[in-house]
């Protein structure tokens, strides 16, 4: 006998070699199950790491599939969501494996799936092909050929929130490993869900509520204790033509004194504040609110912007409306008071001057009465003309007809000042379409600012230069209105805001800061608008432009 022969003798005799064939089947078994256990894990882990608002439930029940396959013979996994107090099927992998339709609502009535969720235990079933099906998911079952299917349920703060399908076409055995793990795999997935619904919630709330914030027409500013901006709508953006940058200073955005900041008022007394502001000749209201934290602690400001120019200009003109109307009232009546004694004079006095001689002394006594009478007489009809309140309707009309009712309204009480009317009218200017007594606003308006800013100068002659003429520009022709003072003028950080309702540089009972705001808005109505140009001390020139009748 060789030495080989011995060896193997001996191995037979010692039963080594069966060692060593137990040692590897057993090996194997465990590598198998580590194997397993480490697939689980993994499933477990990408769950958990995976599956967030990016990705889809079809996307995690794909990849949990392709895993699952590598460890268990599974041919399908499925779920169902409990939604309003109904269950309804969501998702479904392989997608060739659809039998009910997704969304189908299963019914409580002898549904196995039902079954685990009123139980809140998992549930292995085998299939029973050919025989009476006890369940409605049967026939789901027979027809796509699985055998054995076990399903999990959902569970999130003790309620079942949905149920886990795995069906294969092998009567699987699952020992309590394999359940113990599925039980861990889907309370995760609950867990997962649920938060990805709520996250959903979350970003659905905060979606509508930037929605809501851009689409407001008002401007709204967040910004932080020291005036920083942090977010704009898009009003505020169009407004104040913003363009994103690192950082933008809301006190330079308004070009505001920080020392009269709403923002340093805020921070300051924790209440909100109101301002009214002027920004490129616009009114705007201004309100502040803090933003407490749940310590009552300031954190941001809201600001809250709206343009109330149009508002204050209406408001204006309500007021100048209010005011004429006043005025036509009182002209009518003063016009019924007077016109019969006046008629009285006039008469009188033209029947005395037909038999007195122009060389008798009492001739000119005679004639001045009835010249103050006629005065008279022309201005009551001038103020009633101007005060008219009858609807305004536009026609053709002349701004030279609307300067001279004016002038016969104003005229000789500017000269009594010791001011130089200059009238320079066009007498071939067009016609233009629209309002006379409007019109002559803006005029009476323009004539007074000129009158009152000569009052407080003191230069050798006091002079208000009136002319009209007629322009081309832009293939279109323009009625111009030039008024102009050698006055005190204007300065220039005020230019920007004369036109603003109720600023004034006058002094109190001087104005209210109503006629150009007023004359402006007219101007507009009339497709037209006013241009100014002054200089401190030097006088200021207001040109009313309107386009002429075509």
């Amino acid at each position: 006998m060789n030495v080989r022969d011995r060896q193997q003798m001996i191995n037979l005799l010692t039963g080594v070699q069966s060692s060593k064939k137990s040692y590897y089947n057993e090996l194997r078994k465990t590598v198998i199950a580590l194997k397993k256990k480490n697939m689980q894990l993994e499933i477990i882990n990408d769950v958990t790491k995976s599956f967030n608002i990016d990705m889809s439930i079809d996307e995690m029940l794909q990849n949990v599939f392709d895993k699952l396959q590598t460890i268990l013979p599974i041919e399908r996994i499925s779920l169902s969501m409990c939604e309003n107090e109904k269950l309804v099927l969501t998702n479904v992998y392989p997608p060739h494996s659809l039998y009910f339709p997704i969304g189908f609502d299963f019914s409580k009535k002898r549904s196995l799936y039902w079954k685990v969720v009123e139980s809140l235990e998992k549930i292995f079933y085998q299939v029973n092909f050919g025989k009476e099906r006890s369940y409605i998911e049967d026939k789901v079952y027979e027809s796509l050929g699985i055998r054995s299917v076990l399903l999990v349920p959902l569970i999130r703060k003790g309620k079942v929130i949905g149920v886990l399908s795995i069906g294969s076409k092998q009567i699987m055995e699952y020992d309590e490993d394999d359940l113990a793990f599925f039980q861990q795999f889907c309370d995760q997935l609950a867990v997962c869900i649920e938060n990805a619904r709520l996250y959903n919630e979350v970003l659905t709330s905060k979606k509508e509520w930037e929605e809501t914030f851009r689409a407001v027409s008002e401007m709204i500013f967040v910004v932080d204790l020291k005036g920083n901006i942090l977010k704009y709508n898009d009003a505020a953006k169009e407004f104040f033509q913003l363009h994103q940058r690192e950082k933008q200073d809301f006190h330079q955005l308004l070009s505001m004194d920080i020392h009269h900041s709403p923002v340093l008022q805020i921070v300051q007394t924790k209440k909100p504040v109101y301002q009214e502001i002027h920004f490129q000749k616009r009114v705007c209201e201004l309100r502040g609110y803090p933003v407490l934290n749940e310590n009552e602690h300031i954190y941001a400001i809201i600001i809250y912007i709206n343009d109330i120019t149009e508002k204050r200009r209406i408001e204006a003109q309500l007021v100048q409306s209010g005011k004429l109307a006043a005025i036509g009232e009182m002209a009518a009546g003063i016009a019924h008071e007077l016109n019969n004694p006046l008629t009285a004079i006039l008469g009188n006095a033209q029947l005395l001057l037909r038999t007195a001689a122009k060389d008798d002394r009492s001739y000119k006594l005679l004639y001045d009465i009835y010249s103050c009478g006629r005065r008279c007489k022309t201005i009551i009809q001038n103020l009633l003309t101007f005060s008219r309140q009858d609807e305004y309707m536009f026609e053709d009309c002349s701004v030279n007809e609307a300067v001279e009712q004016v002038l016969g309204l104003i005229g000789d009480q500017i000269r009594k000042q010791n001011i130089i009317i200059r009238k320079k009218l066009d007498n071939s200017l067009e016609l233009v379409e629209g309002n006379i007594q409007q019109i002559g606003q803006i005029v009476l308006n323009l004539l007074i600012n000129a009158k009152d800013a000569l009052e407080e100068v003191d230069v050798p002659e006091k002079v208000i230069s009136i002319e009209t003429k007629s322009v081309a520009e832009e293939e279109k022709k323009w009625v111009l209105l030039t008024i102009q003072d050698n006055g005190k003028g204007i300065e220039e950080q005020y230019l920007q805001e004369i036109f603003n309702p109720f600023f004034t540089t006058k002094r109190p009972g001087k104005g209210t800061g109503l006629g150009l705001s007023v004359s402006l808005g007219i101007a507009q109505a009339h497709g037209g608008t006013i241009e100014v140009a002054s200089k401190p001390g030097k006088g200021s020139t207001f040109m009313l432009k309107l386009p002429a009748k075509q």
